[in-house]
């Protein structure tokens, strides 16, 4: 036991030295020989050349005078990479001279003077060779009838001839960069580039997303100008499409502008892709009355309006059984380029009315039954009798009423051809709806 005791004694005194020795001693470089290494290094540098240095045991010492913090801070790194240097103290003066400041950078401004003459010829021919691609990108760019037949859509043509003068201008900073030798910046460029793009794609989604909106509905033709269409809700007649937005003009005469992001996601009616459209309405009659002989008379007297179409024919049918009525609804079909939709429902609801009623059919309105309470008499009628629900009515001669007008309303398509003509007239005008193009 003790003498464990004695070899622990002295076991721990040794572990500790072995952990305290970060210093090595050994074949290393002499004091003079690290002196003489850093002094002959701070003799070849300019700003160093006054810098004194003292070694010993492997510490270094440095002192004399240097132009500036720089300067100072450079000789202190080099001296703690010299190979046997334990510590480096810094005891150098900062003189902050101005000749010895001033000097070198002038010196520095006069070296690259030089240089920037010498690489004048360098610097033109990268120029003209931008210069010389740009022109030719800017070229094919202008080909505008050749593009156009290869897209088969003006909008798309108009991109591609942009993308393409973009292409030529990246080629021909590319190949100045190279001619210039500055290799490594040309990838910093299209990296650059490359994030940019990222951070702007973000920023500007929606208009990008406008955009590309834009392309697609162009392609795709989905309506016509002049068009009278239903786009998510908003009725109107179709007066441009440009790179933003389509323009409609509203029944009532005002200008609605919808994004084309949202036109393109939307749901669209087109009442123009037809010139047939059907109108309908609901009529009620007496639940006493036959509703088919109903049907028959008022199908019939649609069938003698003169914008009803004959093929296809009016028709009715009952839809409902009401709580004193029975529900019917009429159809009728128009040609909508020379009839008015409202007018023409219009003048078929009075005509049929008129008409049901000549022919005795009773249009009821609902009945209310009142419950009076607390035993209150009501006041005795004298007279004729109550008439009688069930008791159908004697036929009544129809009189001659005036016809309505009919005819299909132009105020909005002429303004709609107003405002295209102009459009057409003014030369920044954009409208990317081409009749020529084929529709969905």
């Amino acid at each position: 036991m003790r003498t464990l005791i004695l070899l622990l004694t002295l076991l721990l005194p040794l572990s500790a030295f072995a952990q305290d020795a970060a210093i090595t001693v050994g074949n290393g470089p002499s004091d003079a020989q690290i002196a003489e290494r850093l002094t002959g290094i701070y003799s070849q540098l300019g700003d160093t050349e006054e810098v004194s240095v003292t070694v010993q045991n492997s510490v270094v010492t440095l002192a004399g005078e240097a132009a500036n913090t720089e300067a100072a801070e450079r000789a202190v790194r080099i001296a703690q990479r010299v190979d046997g240097v334990v510590a480096v103290q810094d005891e150098i003066i900062r003189t902050l001279g101005v000749t010895d400041n001033v000097t070198p950078l002038v010196d520095r401004t006069t070296e690259l003077s030089t240089q920037f003459v010498r690489a004048l010829p360098l610097i033109a021919a990268a120029l003209i060779a931008l210069v010389a691609i740009f022109l030719l990108g800017r070229l094919l760019a202008s080909r505008t009838g050749l593009i156009r037949r290869m897209a088969g859509n003006p909008f798309l043509a108009e991109l591609i001839a942009t993308a393409i003068r973009l292409a030529f201008v990246m080629i021909g900073i590319v190949v100045a960069l190279n001619i210039l030798g500055a290799t490594a910046l040309v990838g910093t460029v299209l990296g650059g580039a490359g994030i940019i793009g990222i951070a702007l794609g973000f920023g500007v989604r929606d208009t990008v997303e406008n955009y590309i909106a834009s392309l697609l509905l162009s392609i795709r033709q989905p309506f016509r100008a002049g068009d009278h269409v239903i786009i998510d809700g908003n009725e109107g007649l179709v007066v441009r499409l440009n790179t933003r937005a389509t323009i409609l003009m509203t029944l009532d005469g005002n200008h609605l502008r919808i994004p084309n992001a949202k036109v393109f996601k939307a749901d669209i009616l087109n009442y123009s892709t037809n010139s047939e459209r059907r109108f309908s309405f609901r009529v009620g009659v007496d639940s006493a009355d036959d509703p088919v002989s109903a049907i028959a008379v008022g199908v019939k007297a649609m069938s003698e309006l003169p914008f009803v179409l004959t093929d296809p024919a009016p028709s009715g049918m009952i839809v409902e059984v009401g709580d004193s009525s029975i529900l019917i609804d009429f159809f009728g079909w128009i040609d909508q380029r020379e009839t008015g939709f409202g007018t023409a429902r219009s003048q078929a609801i009075r005509d049929v009315k008129d008409v049901l009623e000549a022919d005795g059919f009773s249009l009821p309105e609902p009945l209310y039954r009142l419950r009076v309470d607390g035993g209150v008499e009501l006041p005795k009628t004298t007279g004729s009798k109550p008439e009688n629900r069930m008791t159908k009515k004697a036929p009544t001669k129809p009189t001659v009423r005036e016809v309505l007008d009919t005819d299909a309303e132009t105020t909005i398509v002429e303004r709609v051809a107003e405002e295209r003509a102009q459009l057409s007239q003014d030369e920044n005008g954009t409208d990317l709806l081409d009749d020529s193009a084929k529709t969905e």
